[in-house]
């Protein structure tokens, strides 16, 4: 089976992010339980953090315009949350710094949150919560690096390796359990098979027609793609277990993986590539063709325990 998981849509993230934000409360005239805007919490957690602040420096942090700003910080030093003092670099420019008003006031923001977060987790198994904070990190870092015009490190944090691995055949096996069971409805019958046929041709390994890459990401591993070399015969390599965990997918790491095992057929000079996957997966198929894969057959099958219309494609090797 092969599939690169297909991305979900600007519109799926955009949804996602208008209800994210409807929870936290952001698009409510207050925030946090305070009697503030959320701009001017977010004043509060910044100048908190960093002790002090000017006003120059809080217009990029918070990436609001100067007369924003102003009238902001003019309302909290009125309400007793901040403090002006001149400047120790500049004689002319002021320094924001929290009163003991503000301090008690940072403090509720806080608790605020913790609850928040706190009653939100009780909601997701806890085996679930790293992920949670993995994926807001990494919503966070792509946002960044948006606004800033930038590109991402994110992609580069992922390491390819080859060979046999303690754990790849497991992963391999429950990203393909996963992923099919939610969007096909695969049950024991595909899990078993995906799992006595990997486990098998990893014994092969050691011949040189035979690779399987892996993709790492903070030491788990987020993808597979093997060729098998051998069970088709006639110098026809067989491009088997391509799969994309949910954390990655639509990250281009399963276009960097189908890149390496060409690489490695051309290489080995096979006569062709081949493998089989079904009509539906129209993300892999787009992925397939721009590497050069052709569809040959599409016929209704069951080799995957339900009946799908099965389809094979080939990729003829550049000499």
């Amino acid at each position: 089976m092969n599939t690169e998981i297909p991305s979900p849509s600007i519109q799926d993230i955009r949804d996602a992010s208008r209800r994210l934000v409807r929870e936290l409360g952001f698009m409510k005239p207050t925030l946090a339980g305070t009697s503030h805007s959320a701009s001017a919490v977010h004043a509060l957690i910044e100048i908190g953090e960093h002790g002090v602040l000017s006003a120059t420096e809080l217009c990029s942090v918070l990436c609001l315009e100067k007369s924003s700003v102003s009238r902001m910080v003019r309302k909290l030093v009125e309400s007793g949350e901040l403090v002006e003092t001149s400047s120790q670099k500049d004689a002319r420019g002021k320094e924001l710094a929290l009163t003991s008003k503000g301090r008690r006031t940072l403090d509720s923001i806080n608790q605020f949150a913790h609850r928040q977060v706190s009653n939100a987790l009780k909601n997701i198994p806890l085996s679930a919560h790293e992920k949670v904070r993995d994926g807001l990190f990494t919503y966070t870092k792509a946002l960044e690096a948006g606004r800033e015009g930038v590109s991402s490190s994110i992609i580069s944090e992922v390491n390819i390796q080859c060979g046999y691995h303690p754990g790849v055949l497991g992963r391999a096996v429950e990203m393909h359990a996963r992923y099919y069971a939610r969007t096909s409805g695969f049950g024991h019958f595909f899990e078993a098979k995906v799992a006595s046929g990997i486990a098998g041709f990893v014994g092969r390994l050691d011949r040189s027609c035979n690779q399987l890459w892996f993709a790492v990401s903070d030491g788990k591993v987020v993808a597979t793609i093997a060729i098998d070399g051998e069970d088709l015969g006639d110098n026809i390599a067989h491009l088997r277990w391509f799969i994309v965990d949910d954390e990655l997918r639509g990250s281009g790491i399963g276009r960097r993986l189908l890149s390496e095992a060409v690489s490695f057929c051309d290489q080995r000079q096979f006569s062709e590539i081949q493998l089989w996957t079904f009509k539906g997966l129209d993300a892999a198929r787009r992925l397939y063709e721009q590497a050069g894969f052709i569809m040959l057959e599409e016929r209704p099958g069951q080799q995957w325990g339900e009946e799908v219309i099965e389809q094979r494609f080939a990729r003829p090797i550049t000499r």
